[in-house]
C-alpha cells in the first residue's frame, strides 16, 4: 500500500471508535504502514494527518514495540504538530511512552529512548502545556513531565511554575489534573 493509498484509507476514518479500531487493526496487520502513518501524522495541517495521529494512538496502545523503528522520527517531529486533534493522540503516545520507560518492568522502550528522545518530548510537553490546547494534552503532558522531572532536574520546578501560573484560569479537568501533579511535585512533610 502506497502513502496515496493509506491516505484514501484514512478519508474513510472518522471519529468513532468502531473506524478507528477497524484501521488501526490493518496497520497492527501490516506493520510495515507505520513509516507511512508516521509521515502523514506529521503533514501538518493536512486534514487527513490528524486521523493518521488517530490510528497511530490505537494502535501503539496496543503494541509500543512497533514504534521503536521510528522513535527518532516521532520524536524529532512532535514540535510540529499544532492541530487539537493531531496533538492530543501524539500526547497520549508520549504519555504511554514515558509511562513504560520508567517503568519497573523490563521493555523495548527502555533501552531505546536515550536523553535526546526524552529532551524533544518533554519539549514538546511543555509546549502543549503552556499552550492553547485542549485539557486532555495538558493532562498527558503533566503526567509525562512529572516522570521526566526524575530524569532532569530543571523539569520539576518549571512544572511547577506553569502549573500554579495557570491554575486559576483553567477548567475544572485543568485544576483537577494540575492539583494531583502538584500534590506529587510538593509531598507533604
Amino acid at each position: 500500500m502506497t502513502q496515496d493509498d493509506l491516505i484514501k484509507s484514512l478519508d474513510y476514518v472518522n471519529a468513532t471508535r468502531e473506524k478507528r479500531m477497524h484501521m488501526s487493526n490493518y496497520i497492527l496487520q501490516t506493520p510495515e504502514l507505520i513509516e507511512p502513518l508516521l509521515q502523514i501524522a506529521f503533514k501538518g495541517k493536512a486534514p487527513v494527518s490528524n486521523k493518521a495521529c488517530w490510528i497511530l494512538e490505537f494502535v501503539l496502545k496496543k503494541n509500543l514495540n512497533l514504534i521503536v523503528p521510528y522513535i527518532d522520527v516521532f520524536t524529532q517531529n512532535l514540535h510540529t504538530l499544532t492541530l487539537d486533534s493531531s496533538v492530543r493522540p501524539m500526547a497520549k503516545i508520549c504519555e504511554i511512552m514515558i509511562q513504560a520507560y520508567y517503568s519497573k518492568k523490563q521493555n523495548n522502550i527502555q533501552s531505546v529512548l536515550i536523553p535526546k528522545h526524552l529532551e524533544l518530548m518533554a519539549s514538546a510537553c511543555f509546549d502543549w502545556l503552556i499552550g492553547e490546547h485542549k485539557v486532555a494534552a495538558q493532562a498527558y503532558s503533566m503526567t509525562s513531565l512529572l516522570l521526566l522531572g526524575r530524569t532532569f532536574d530543571w523539569i520539576h520546578p518549571e512544572l511547577k511554575m506553569v502549573l500554579e501560573l495557570n491554575y486559576a484560569s483553567g477548567s475544572s479537568a485543568y485544576k483537577a489534573r494540575a492539583r494531583m501533579t502538584l500534590e506529587s511535585l510538593n509531598p507533604l512533610k
